[in-house]
């Protein structure tokens, strides 16, 4: 099944699809900030038993799965292999400077407004830096995401070699993986008495699955069709997931985030088909606001790592700013929005500055 470089065609960007992107990212980020109105009302969360963290894995697995095929059809499994390769360490420097930045913050809170610290860096500082080096201390639990993407790309690799070999036969890969995590204690314990946020065995699965799709995108120019049944399936879920949600109904071994628990795998998965299906094209997604949220969706990693601090310095202005909670919140969720467009249009100048310039001859 290995393809030549005219097998497949160039992975092009969805102007909508990098809208949702954004909009997932807005809403972690206001997610973040615990007890926000706009975190218990206004997010699909709020009404569902999944929320953005899984679109945001499977989606980074699709990029990740079909940028790979591309690679490969160009230059070979080496040259793949090498691209990703650059892109695990400028990945793995983004969460050192996250857990560095963070973890400093942090320590300023607690030193000037009482704030609680991270008990590991505050007795052991060495033994967390190595710790969050190996990805293996995440004092809260929101920290695990770059953590969880750095796994998927180790295993990026051997799973496209698979779907080489078997096709789709590769997905009984993720799906022991993912099963394998249902049986098993959905804490996976780290350094300093906290736990990884996201069960490798499960998260990585709902990767290569993105992985798996994307790939698909390329060589058939569609992930999956418009079928009823499906959408019938999916819509049938997500009203199960708000009656669930609305009767406080939410057992962890269905909805259990730590495990990627069935229910919640199934609801992310039908909201996910229903974007798909449903979800417009056209001019619309260049308008103003949408276009904005296209720039946070075409660069949504460096737009989550500052969603983390804006999410905390948000919960800090509500705990010690003397303001109503009816000004306070739209205010910091209105800043933290602008502050991560403002970021993500600096990256992508950034990266239109390094594309245009000159090439160095060799000497």
């Amino acid at each position: 099944m290995a393809r030549g470089p005219r097998a497949v065609k160039p992975p092009a960007r969805d102007p909508a699809l990098d809208v949702v992107r954004g909009v997932l990212q807005v809403w972690i980020m206001a997610s973040h900030a615990f007890t926000s109105f706009t975190s218990l009302w206004l997010i699909h969360a709020a009404w569902g038993v999944s929320d953005s963290s899984e679109q945001f894995v499977f989606l980074s697995g699709y990029g990740l799965g079909s940028v790979f095929m591309w690679k490969q059809a160009q230059g070979g499994f080496a040259a793949a292999s090498a691209d990703l390769a650059r892109r695990f360490v400028a990945l793995w420097r983004m969460h050192m400077l996250v857990f560095l930045g963070f973890g400093t913050m942090v320590a300023i809170a607690c030193t000037w407004l009482g704030a609680p610290g991270w008990a590991l860096a505050t007795a052991r500082p060495l033994e967390a830096l190595l710790g969050g080096a190996l990805t293996l201390y995440q004092p809260p639990p929101f920290m695990g995401i770059l953590p969880l993407f750095l796994y998927g790309m180790l295993a990026l690799p051997l799973f496209s070699l698979l779907l080489d070999r078997c096709g789709a036969g590769a997905l009984a890969v993720p799906a022991a993986m993912w099963t394998a995590a249902q049986f098993l204690p959905p804490d996976v314990p780290a350094l300093g008495g906290t736990t990884l946020a996201f069960h490798p065995l499960a998260w990585v699965a709902l990767f290569l699955l993105g992985v798996f799709f994307g790939r698909r995108v390329l060589v058939e120019g569609r992930s999956i069709g418009h079928r009823p049944a499906l959408v019938v399936g999916a819509i049938g879920i997500v009203v199960l997931g708000v009656v669930m949600r609305v009767v406080h109904w939410t057992p962890d071994i269905l909805v259990g985030k730590e495990q990627l628990a069935p229910l919640r795998l199934l609801h992310a998965l039908s909201c996910a088909y229903l974007v798909v299906v449903f979800l417009p094209r056209g001019a619309w997604a260049r308008a103003a606001l949408p276009a904005a949220l296209g720039t946070i969706g075409r660069n949504s990693l460096h737009a989550f790592s500052l969603g983390l601090f804006c999410s905390y310095l948000t919960v800090l202005v509500f705990q010690h700013v003397a303001l109503p909670r009816l000004v306070a919140e739209p205010a910091m969720l209105l800043l933290s929005a602008t502050a991560m467009w403002l970021f993500a249009r600096h990256v992508e100048a950034m990266r239109a500055d390094r594309a245009a310039a000159p090439r160095a001859r060799p000497a």
